[in-house]
């Protein structure tokens, strides 16, 4: 049986759209002056010259803003710009600009599952940060507590097998008896090599019974159980 839930948030927990259309424009609009009245401060700094790390030779700190705003429209996963994303939206959250969009029956059935003793644990792309201000400021109010713990690219890239083998050893379960549900193909295949059972939130499309995975519309139908999936 499943001991652990390690959910993705993006098309998993929360609408693709949320992040698409509310997050990543309100940090793009205030980068460029956040990092202008910010800039001095140890950890906006920090992250600042890991920009100029990741590009490989030094840049000002106007051309620091001209790399981020290139990774948002390219939507990259990079470590320092989810980061500094973070930043901005907490202001956001505590200003009351937006709350963080949670599906109803995640939010259920995460409920349901904290209280009949499962672990849960969320691994996002997004930083840790910014996972726990969309929970702590979501829809349907304060949702941190329902969680032992959060990954991000920190842990490593989530198409990579090795990343899922550390969160294992992070959570001290086998990966058998961990359950990871995610949207992305690529995701739930690495975790898969690892040994941890999927299954695929399908949201806005049809399931296919013969899928790699096992797919489900919404958390409802997530069975807690390693069921295997027919391989293509």
């Amino acid at each position: 049986m499943i001991q652990a839930v390690l959910t993705d948030i993006e098309g998993t927990t929360t609408s693709v759209c949320f992040v698409t259309d509310v997050l990543f424009p309100y940090a793009r609009e205030r980068l460029r002056d956040f990092l202008r009245t910010h800039a001095a401060e140890p950890a906006v700094r920090e992250q600042m010259l890991a920009v100029a790390e990741i590009v490989g030779h030094e840049l000002s700190d106007d051309e620091i803003a001209d790399e981020l705003e290139r990774w948002i429209d390219e939507d990259r996963k990079a470590t320092p710009l989810k980061a500094l994303q973070g930043m901005l939206w907490e202001a956001g959250y505590r200003q009351g600009d937006f709350t963080g969009h949670v599906y109803p029956d995640a939010v259920a059935w995460l409920r349901r599952w904290h209280r009949d003793g499962v672990a849960l644990y969320v691994y996002s792309s997004g930083s840790i940060q910014a996972q726990r201000l969309l929970f702590a400021h979501s829809d349907a109010g304060d949702l941190t507590p329902l969680f032992r713990g959060y990954f991000d690219t920190t842990t490593g890239p989530k198409r990579e097998t090795e990343s899922y083998r550390r969160i294992a050893r992070s959570i001290g379960l086998p990966a058998r008896d961990i359950l990871f549900l995610s949207d992305t193909l690529e995701e739930l295949d690495a975790a898969r090599r690892a040994g941890i059972c999927t299954t695929r939130l399908v949201r806005d499309g049809r399931l296919n019974p013969d899928a790699a995975h096992r797919e489900v519309a919404d958390f409802s139908q997530v069975a807690l159980a390693c069921i295997s999936s027919p391989s293509r």
